[in-house]
């Protein structure tokens, strides 16, 4: 079923309806000479969806947020974090959200965020993704809402490490941490956990139930699945910059590419999604850059660069 804007900002997560989203305005102090949100380095897609009516979002992601407050639990520890980590992603992170706000606001209906929003977990983290999104947010959670940098802390790429920090997602992000989906113009907005590049079992039995509803499908999470052109991009750019291309061989894979390509429930439902003829697109992060590569003969896989450098991406739907 369509739903109007108003209704659709009250279901269990929704696109951030722009109307929704707070009055931050770009600060013309920084660059006295220069256009407004000039900062922000947008892309610009379409997707031919089958949409009733045309609209668009902004699709950003990787915003690593990195606050901590000194009287928290494990304080020493959160604040060393947050020193550490804040210059690792420059300390505008917070400027980057809000600018892609406020820049919203004017050109698009809605916002999506496909994961990590923050870098890691902290109550000061926490409240800053009730303060920019308040009851309305629809997208995924990234691998970093999952961590805590606290000693002693032994981070994998398992589900059991997700256990103890579901609690904690459902009550800071209004949005179902592992799996939601919400309709707009008759497109079926899809999200799904799969931080660790892998997806469970029961998440692929909820995805084929959303395709049984019969409408066009764009997939939102947080690791891309990989093809070799997305693979090549991500092993040059964390494989070390500026290293050329000597030949167009793909290297071996690993990580999260590896466990795709082995773990048998994820294998199959990539395989799945590749005959799937109502999937219209995919829209994932986590590689800090922007990149996009046919995934299907029906779906293009849009990535999208770290928001934390002032990057996004709009995609008009129609």
């Amino acid at each position: 079923m369509n739903v109007s804007r108003r209704n659709f900002l009250t279901g269990v997560g929704g696109l951030v309806a722009v109307s929704q989203l707070p009055s931050f305005a770009d600060n013309p102090a920084v660059f006295p000479e220069r256009g407004k949100f000039e900062r922000l380095q947008i892309a610009y897609q379409r997707v031919s969806a089958g949409a009733t009516a045309p609209f668009s979002i902004l699709h950003i992601s990787d915003t690593h947020l990195t606050e901590a407050y000194p009287d928290e639990p494990d304080a020493k520890d959160k604040l060393i974090s947050k020193e550490r980590r804040t210059r690792t992603f420059g300390g505008r992170q917070e400027e980057a959200l809000r600018d892609s706000l406020a820049w919203a606001k004017d050109n698009v209906d809605y916002v999506l965020h496909t994961g990590d929003l923050i870098d890691w977990q902290s109550q000061a983290n926490f409240d800053l993704v009730k303060k920019y999104y308040g009851g309305a947010m629809f997208g995924s959670m990234g691998n970093h809402e999952f961590y805590t940098y606290l000693p002693g802390e032994k981070y994998t790429g398992q589900e059991s490490f997700k256990e103890r920090s579901w609690p904690l997602l459902k009550a800071a992000y209004p949005v179902d941490p592992r799996f939601s989906a919400q309709t707009v113009n008759g497109v079926n907005f899809v999200c799904l956990d799969g931080v660790f590049g892998t997806v469970q079992p029961d998440l692929v039995e909820k995805f084929k139930a959303e395709v049984k509803k019969g409408l066009p499908i764009i997939l939102c999470m947080h690791v891309p699945f990989f093809t070799d052109g997305i693979w090549r991009c991500d092993h040059k750019y964390w494989s070390g910059v500026n290293k050329k291309y000597r030949n167009a061989a793909v290297p071996d894979p690993r990580g999260d590419y590896k466990r795709q390509q082995t773990d048998p429930t994820t294998r199959d439902f990539i395989a799945y999604l590749k005959g799937e003829k109502l999937l219209k697109a995919i829209l994932a992060g986590h590689l800090h850059i922007t990149v996009q590569e046919r995934f299907s003969p029906t779906a293009v896989q849009y990535v999208v660069g770290g928001n934390y450098g002032f990057v996004g991406e709009e995609v008009l739907f129609t």
